[in-house]
């Protein structure tokens, strides 16, 4: 067994383990044995299927500490895994599109979906980038400014797809390729620090039904996503969070002050990772926020690149909205 427990790495987002050479290897190995199941798509219910059987056969002390996270995800609320191949040998270039997205069992792919399966279930949302369960999130050409994954600016703090009733789970991040100058960071600040440190006057009204949040408007009409909803649900000592500051709205003057009170020490209390190829970042999207630092992209193939995968741990809950039992809700 070459996995390690670690001490965080400075700044990191809580804790961290490193998958050892050989485990890497024997990871790449299941990888690629995924790869020409049901052709490579794996978007398909069959290979899901395999890489939920692949996931037994991980290195156990990856399991372990995965199962262990997906049960209690700690004060941060978020995990670092160190060391996964990605397949940087015969990565090809970043890509520049909007919407790009992973269609194929390459190892990366392989490797982040295998982990999905065994944290929950991958889920992906069809209007968002064409519901492909392996998501690029690359910086593109035109949209620096851009509040999400396609820009390059410091991205706001968010419960990814706050406005859906189904938000995913976790949120997982593979870095294939860093930027440049290594400076992008991964941002996460987690409700369970910040709880303490809130004032009972905003405390009481995040909890209060006075908040909403637009849906992009790729998403059109979405169940339920235009009413008005609390920040904080819940458990009064472990609440959940859902928020987001580019798109969540205050309907009150004292929601709003506790809206900025809370988004100040998010600030405050966050932590920044600059991830490196084979990082995976674990994000638990229920009770942690995420965005990104500001960075630069050149667009000459070498830019930053990530894989995006969502999990659901009861999928069961969204079946009206994934035709056939699928992975994909419309």
């Amino acid at each position: 067994m070459t996995l390690a427990l670690d001490k965080p790495r400075a700044g990191s987002p809580g804790g961290a383990v490193t998958v050892g050479p050989q485990d890497a290897d024997r990871i790449g190995e299941i990888a690629r044995a995924l790869a020409p199941v049901a052709d490579g798509r794996i978007d398909t219910p069959e290979w899901v299927d395999a890489a939920r059987t692949a996931w037994c056969d991980l290195p156990v002390g990856l399991r372990r500490a995965l199962r262990s996270f997906r049960r209690d995800s700690g004060p941060s609320g978020a995990l670092l895994v160190r060391g996964l191949p990605v397949g940087e040998e015969t990565l090809p270039e970043t890509p520049t599109v909007r919407g790009s997205v992973q269609r194929t069992a390459d190892v990366a792919a392989a490797v982040l979906l295998t982990v999905a399966s065994g944290l929950g279930d991958p889920a992906a949302f069809r209007p968002e980038k064409t519901g492909a369960l392996v998501q690029d999130v690359v910086p593109v050409p035109g949209q620096e400014d851009f509040q999400g994954n396609a820009g390059s600016v410091l991205l706001s703090f968010h419960t990814e797809n706050a406005f859906h009733p189904h938000r995913p789970d976790f949120v997982m991040l593979l870095c294939l390729r860093a930027d440049h100058e290594g400076v992008a960071g991964l941002r996460t600040a987690c409700v369970r620090q910040v709880l303490p440190l809130l004032s009972d006057t905003s405390r009481t009204a995040l909890q209060k039904e006075e908040f909403v949040t637009d849906a992009p408007p790729s998403f059109g009409s979405v169940p339920g996503a235009a009413a008005p909803h609390a920040v904080l649900t819940g458990a009064a000592d472990d609440p959940d969070v859902r928020v987001d500051f580019a798109a969540t709205r205050a309907t009150t003057r004292r929601a709003q002050s506790a809206l900025d009170e809370l988004n100040r020490l998010f600030d405050l209390t966050a932590q920044t990772i600059r991830l490196t190829p084979g990082d995976l970042a674990i994000v638990d999207n229920r009770v942690t926020v995420h965005g990104r630092t500001s960075f630069r992209p050149r667009y000459d193939g070498q830019d930053r690149w990530l894989q995006r995968s969502f999990v659901l741990t009861d999928l069961r809950r969204s079946r009206g909205l994934r035709a056939q039992d699928g992975y994909v809700l419309d």
